[in-house]
C-alpha cells in the first residue's frame, strides 16, 4: 500500500519511467527483508546511491514532548532489534557475552537524516526524530509496549528497520528510514488504525524526499 502511494505521488510530479529510482519491497519481518534486501544487492550497487526505506509503524506512548501522533511522520536516529536476547516475564535480556557477536544497534546515515529534516520543515511537515526499535512479533498490548518503550528509549515498532540498516551497513550503502505513525502501541484495537492513511502520508512523503534528496556518491 505504501508503494502504490509513491507511485500516484511520483506521477502526479511528472511520468513515473523518468524517475530515477528503483522500487524494491522487501516482504514483512526481519528474516524476509534481510534475505531479500541482500539477495538485490548482491547483484551489484553500483547504480545505487542510498536506500531509502519507508512504510508505517506503531507509536510508544511516550510524554506529548517526546512521542509520536497519529500520522505523525519520523525519521529514525538509529534502529534496535529490540527483541533479540532472552525473554522474561517483565523484560528481555540482550545476550551478554561478547563472543556470540550479537548486536542489536544499528546507526542510520546522519547526513541523509539531517537533510531529510531540512526538506520536510521546507513542506512545512513537522518530523519526529527518535530511536525506531525493530521486533520479530508486534506487541499486541500496552504493556510490552511500555516495556520496549522504556528499556530502549524507542519512539515506535516496525518489522523490517534494523534488518534494512544492516544490510546497507554491510553494502556500504547511505540509509534513511522515514516512517508514518498508524496506530498507538495498546492492548490490540484495530478500531483505532489509520493504516490507509497512514500508507498514503508515507509513500507521497518518501516520494518527495527521492526527488529532492541529494546522496552523496
Amino acid at each position: 500500500m505504501e508503494m502504490r502511494a509513491f507511485r500516484r505521488a511520483v506521477d502526479d510530479s511528472f511520468h513515473y519511467e523518468e524517475f530515477h529510482c528503483e522500487e524494491f519491497i522487501s516482504g514483512i519481518g526481519p528474516m524476509e527483508t534481510a534475505f531479500s534486501l541482500t539477495s538485490r544487492l548482491s547483484r551489484g550497487t553500483s547504480d545505487l546511491r542510498a536506500v531509502l526505506h519507508f512504510g508505517i509503524a506503531g507509536a510508544y506512548h511516550r510524554p506529548h514532548a517526546a512521542g509520536a501522533g497519529i500520522l505523525d511522520i519520523c525519521l529514525a536516529t538509529e534502529e534496535i532489534f529490540a527483541d533479540m536476547g532472552i525473554c522474561h516475564g517483565d523484560g528481555i535480556e540482550h545476550f551478554a557475552a561478547s563472543e556470540l557477536g550479537a548486536r542489536n544497534c544499528f546507526s542510520l546515515n546522519s547526513g541523509l537524516l539531517q537533510e531529510a529534516a531540512g526538506l520536510l520543515a521546507a513542506e512545512n511537515i513537522t518530523a519526529r526524530q527518535g530511536r525506531f526499535l525493530t521486533v520479530s512479533c508486534v506487541s499486541g498490548t500496552r504493556k510490552r509496549g511500555d516495556m520496549l518503550a522504556e528499556m530502549f528509549d524507542g519512539l515506535c515498532e516496525n518489522m523490517e528497520g534494523a534488518a534494512v540498516a544492516r544490510v546497507c551497513e554491510a553494502f556500504a550503502l547511505p540509509c534513511l528510514e522515514l516512517r508514518c505513525i498508524s496506530n498507538f502501541v495498546e492492548d490490540r484495537n484495530s478500531d483505532n488504525w489509520r493504516l490507509k492513511e497512514a500508507c498514503r502520508r508515507a509513500g507521497a512523503t518518501a516520494a518527495m524526499l527521492a526527488q529532492t534528496l541529494n546522496p552523496e556518491p
